[in-house]
């Protein structure tokens, strides 16, 4: 029983082993790839925190300054983790997404602080500094990273669909949702969904998938790793045995 798991292949690559403790195979098929943006070091003065919305962010940050010292404030989890395995020492986790990531900024931090940075990519989600400006809030927003599409399934994952071996698909984001459902119809195994379980992170997610037949939908009860694979931990319950 197999999995088509869509993150970046880092991302992939934590999730697969968690995966596998499920006795479910991982077939890893990235449809972003990160390629990070050439910059200069970064001006952080007068920076009171910095808010990450990906792993991604955390990684970019890393690779243009050396500060680790400053406050993270990350969205999720999972972006709290990448913080601190870069070794930044004071990381906060919002538990959930942008809008959570928000409340959590707004209660711990202070207009006159400072400013606020904010990482991103060239392709932006939600309304992250818009709603802090809105409460007094300074933010700058660099974009250290582009996140570009995949421009096809590769022959391991269209032969998995059309095989009846792939089970799952998880799905983290809108955009990789919507790249794979414009990929799948191009390959031909759209009709190949009719045997899948889409698991996906958020219902916005879970919309990008919508034009697709799929056996079934799972939206997780919190956009966020954990919960998703609660999500698979309980359609694994619901399976027959032998």
């Amino acid at each position: 029983m197999q999995a088509l798991v869509t993150r970046p292949r880092e991302e992939a690559e934590t999730l697969a082993a968690a995966l596998a403790a499920r006795s479910v195979d991982a077939l890893i098929e990235p449809l972003i790839e990160i390629h990070f943006r050439a910059s200069e070091p970064l001006d952080l003065a007068g920076v009171q925190a910095v808010l990450c919305t990906s792993a991604n962010g955390v990684r970019a940050l890393s690779r243009v300054s050396g500060e680790r010292a400053l406050p993270i404030f990350a969205v999720g989890d999972a972006t709290a983790a990448r913080a601190r395995a870069e070794g930044f020492c004071a990381v906060e986790s919002a538990g959930g997404d942008v809008n959570d990531l928000i409340r959590l900024a707004a209660a711990r931090l202070h207009p006159a602080g400072g400013r606020l940075l904010h990482v991103a990519g060239t392709a932006i989600a939600g309304n992250l500094a818009e709603a802090l400006a809105a409460r007094g809030f300074w933010v700058e927003r660099q974009m250290l990273y582009e996140a570009r599409p995949a421009g096809a399934l590769s022959s391991t994952a269209v032969g998995g669909l059309r095989s009846g071996s792939v089970a799952f698909a998880l799905f983290f984001s809108p955009r990789t949702a919507a790249v794979f459902a414009r990929l799948a119809d191009s390959a031909g195994v759209a009709d190949s969904c009719r045997r899948v379980t889409a698991l996906a992170i958020s219902a916005v997610a879970d919309a990008a998938l919508a034009g697709l037949p799929w056996f079934h939908r799972r939206i997780a009860r919190r956009p966020n790793q954990s919960a998703l694979l609660e999500e698979l931990d309980h359609l694994l319950g619901e399976r027959p045995r032998g």
